[in-house]
C-alpha cells in the first residue's frame, strides 16, 4: 500500500506507507519528520501497487485538533518571520530575497531561506532577526533551482514544475541533450522557470536516443507511401518523420514504420545481407 501527501496546496508530493490507517483525499494526516510529526494533506488515498516499495515512512495517523492547532500556530510564526525578514532586509539594504521560512516550535528555531546574486554579509541581520523574533535564527542561501522548487509555479509545458511536485534530486543537464532532442539552442526555449536548463531534458534524453537509433536520419533518401523523398525532420513524440518529396518538393509527415530506405543505404548502415545459396538435392 502507498499514499501521497503534500504539506502545501499544489506542492511537492511525499509518499508514505499508510500502515493501519485509511485516510481519504483531503484528510489531514501526521507525517513523521526529523522534527516530529507534521500535518500534511492526503492527496492520493492508499492504494495497492504492483511493485514492492520499501523504505517509506509510515503514516503516524489522522491529525487531531491539537495537531491542527499547532500547525496553524506554526503557519502564523512562519508568516510573521517572513514579514519581519523582508522589513529588516530593506532596512539593512541587502541584495537578498526571502524564498521560504521554516519554524521548529520544539526548539524555537527559525530557518530563513534566501537567494542573492553573490555572497552576503548578513551577520548584523541575524542579530536583529533574533532580537525581533525572540528565537534562534539561521539564514541559508539557496540557488535558482532550489528557489523554483520552494516557490513552485507553472513550466513552459503548462504543468506544475517538476521540481516542486515529484522530482527529488537535481541531475546535471547539458546543451547536448537539447541538441539531441532537435530543440533550438535558444535560452528562451530550453530554460525553465529557474533560468537554468529544463530538468525534463535529462530524463527524456534516453527516449530520444533510442528513437533516433531506429528512425531514418535527416538527409537520408527514403521511399514513402506518397513517393520517394529526403528526410528533413523527425518527431519523436509522434514517432513520425518529415519527408520532402522529390516530385513537387512538397513535405509530408509519415509514420516512421512506413518509411524505408533504399537497399544500398540499408546495407551500408547495417551491413550487407548474407546470401544463402540453395543447392539442388543430389540424385
Amino acid at each position: 500500500m502507498i499514499m501521497a501527501v503534500s504539506f502545501t496546496r499544489y506542492g511537492r508530493l511525499y509518499y508514505l506507507d499508510p500502515g493501519e490507517h485509511s485516510p481519504k483525499v483531503g484528510d489531514k494526516v501526521l507525517v513523521p519528520t526529523d522534527a516530529g510529526p507534521e500535518v500534511a494533506e492526503c492527496v492520493w488515498a492508499p492504494q495497492w501497487t504492483s511493485e514492492e516499495v520499501g523504505g517509506l515512512p509510515v503514516c503516524a495517523g489522522i491529525a487531531a485538533e491539537e495537531h491542527l492547532a499547532r500547525d496553524e500556530s506554526n503557519k502564523r510564526h512562519r508568516a510573521e518571520a517572513r514579514s519581519v525578514s523582508k522589513r529588516l532586509i530593506r532596512r539593512h539594504s541587502l541584495p537578498m530575497k526571502v524564498v521560504g521560512v521554516d519554524y521548529l516550535d520544539a526548539d524555537n528555531v527559525y530557518t530563513v531561506y534566501f537567494s542573492a546574486p553573490h555572497r552576503v554579509d548578513f551577520r548584523a541581520l541575524v542579530r536583529d532577526l533574533a532580537r525581533n523574533l525572540r528565537a534562534r535564527v539561521e539564514l541559508r542561501q539557496i540557488g535558482p533551482r532550489d528557489e523554483a522548487r520552494l516557490q513552485g509555479g507553472i513550466g513552459p509545458c503548462g504543468r506544475d514544475l517538476c521540481c516542486a511536485t515529484f522530482l527529488k534530486d537535481f541531475e546535471p543537464v547539458s546543451v547536448r541533450m537539447a541538441k539531441d532532442q532537435d530543440l533550438p539552442v535558444n535560452p528562451m526555449r530550453i530554460a525553465g522557470a529557474c533560468g537554468r536548463l529544463m530538468c525534463c531534458l535529462k530524463y527524456e534524453h534516453p527516449l530520444y536516443l533510442e528513437a533516433h537509433s531506429r528512425m531514418p536520419r535527416p538527409g537520408l533518401k527514403v521511399d514513402t507511401p506518397q513517393g520517394p523523398g529526403t528526410v528533413v525532420g523527425r518527431n519523436v513524440p509522434s514517432d513520425s518523420v518529415v519527408v520532402r518529396l522529390e516530385e513537387g518538393g512538397r513535405r509530408c509527415a509519415c509514420p516512421s514504420a512506413s518509411v524505408c530506405s533504399p537497399r544500398k543505404q540499408h546495407d551500408e548502415m547495417y551491413g550487407e545481407a548474407v546470401t544463402v545459396a540453395e543447392g539442388r538435392p543430389e540424385e
